[in-house]
């Protein structure tokens, strides 16, 4: 497993939690927005570790307007378990390399 998968599920993972109703909202609002701003910083991070590994990075943007927007009580909620799908989706989809290679692989042949 590289790099950028896990950061995706972990990503995933806070995106998921923060997305449940009623409890991630009380978090954010306890914490004084501080998970909000904590999340952009780490999306961000995957954002530039997929870019340099050459992996699907959309996850990490949406991660990013999440962030933004998450203030907003129930808007958050939806972006958050939206980003949370995506990027546990994309996660569970693994590496384009190795697709990449095997279609190579089969050219060769």
């Amino acid at each position: 497993m590289n790099i950028s998968r896990l950061l995706k599920i972990i990503t995933g993972g806070i995106e998921a939690f923060l997305g449940i109703p009623f409890l991630g909202g009380a978090i954010i609002l306890a914490s004084a927005w501080g998970p909000l701003q904590f999340m952009f910083v780490f999306h961000l991070i995957t954002l530039v570790i997929c870019i340099v590994q050459k992996e699907r990075f959309y996850g990490s943007i949406l991660g990013l307007i999440t962030s933004v927007v998450g203030y907003l009580p129930f808007v958050g909620m939806v972006m958050h378990i939206v980003t949370a799908l995506v990027l546990l989706f994309d996660a569970a989809r693994g590496s384009r390399k190795k697709k990449n290679e095997h279609v190579m692989d089969v050219r060769r042949n």
